[in-house]
């Protein structure tokens, strides 16, 4: 991130907080660990400007210096982001009940948080065997749906230094395990505009996802059930839907 990818300053706003939460977003978009320099040349603040916003920062419990002098996102964004969590749910629900109720399959909200998907969402299918998935469960974006319209989103370099970290554990015979064919679906996912899990991350469940537009943070919305349910003619019904969806939520949002 550069200078001219910062927030620009506002009329009547405070330079310094935009720069403060701009430093934030970058360390949350690099995995939550950067050093001063690294901070200096992502941001493109002078050094001095970035060591006085970090120590006021680590002050406060936002950040915390490790021993390797590296900077972490700090204990105290943990409360801020569960509250805003539980407010996103809230604002999700009536979008992900549209979905259940027009498709008939559970719908999903998740967010990218550092390296894995975190599900903060979810509207049940009111069939009996459904689509459980718990809210607060976390899995590597690699194997998921929502995961992979999310990541499409994303410069290639991003997504691989993301899939070096975490690795490509193999969960089923269908998951991809090899970053060069994860990258070629992305590609696929980033032209058609929606990305499916075919038995990835659990034998038996099928998945279709959208990544939702224009929001601070990444998320994506999904349908998913079991497979011999979620046949090709609902999924191509359900993309529409959830790209609609999508769009709604963000500007709920904005």
């Amino acid at each position: 991130m550069t200078t001219e990818n910062l927030p620009k300053p506002r009329a009547g706003g405070v330079q310094s907080i935009e720069r403060a939460f701009g430093l934030l977003e970058t360390m949350a978009d690099a995995g939550g660990m950067m050093g001063l320099s690294q901070l200096a040349t992502a941001s493109g603040l002078p050094l001095p400007t970035i060591h006085r916003l970090v120590r006021t920062l680590v002050d406060l419990g936002y950040l915390r210096q490790e021993p390797s002098r590296q900077y972490v996102l700090g204990p105290r964004l943990i409360r801020l982001g569960e509250s805003s969590s539980h407010m996103l749910s809230t604002w999700a629900r009536p979008h992900l009940a549209a979905l259940v109720d027009a498709l008939g399959e559970s719908a999903n909200l998740a967010m990218l948080d550092g390296d894995q998907i975190v599900y903060v969402a979810q509207v049940p299918s009111r069939h009996s065997m459904r689509m459980f998935t718990e809210v607060g469960r976390r899995v590597l974006p690699h194997c998921t749906a929502v995961g992979k319209a999310i990541l499409a989103d994303l410069p290639e370099g991003q997504v691989r230094d993301l899939l070096h970290r975490t690795g490509m554990p193999q969960h089923t015979n269908n998951t991809i395990t090899a970053p060069d064919r994860f990258i070629d679906q992305l590609a696929a996912v980033a032209q058609s505009g929606y990305a499916t899990d075919e038995g990835e991350q659990e034998i038996g469940v099928r998945c279709v996802a959208v990544s939702v537009p224009d929001v601070p943070t990444r998320l994506a919305l999904s349908v998913s059930g079991p497979a011999e349910r979620m046949s090709q003619q609902l999924v191509e019904r359900a993309v529409p839907l959830l790209v609609e969806a999508g769009r709604a939520l963000s500007a709920d949002l904005s």
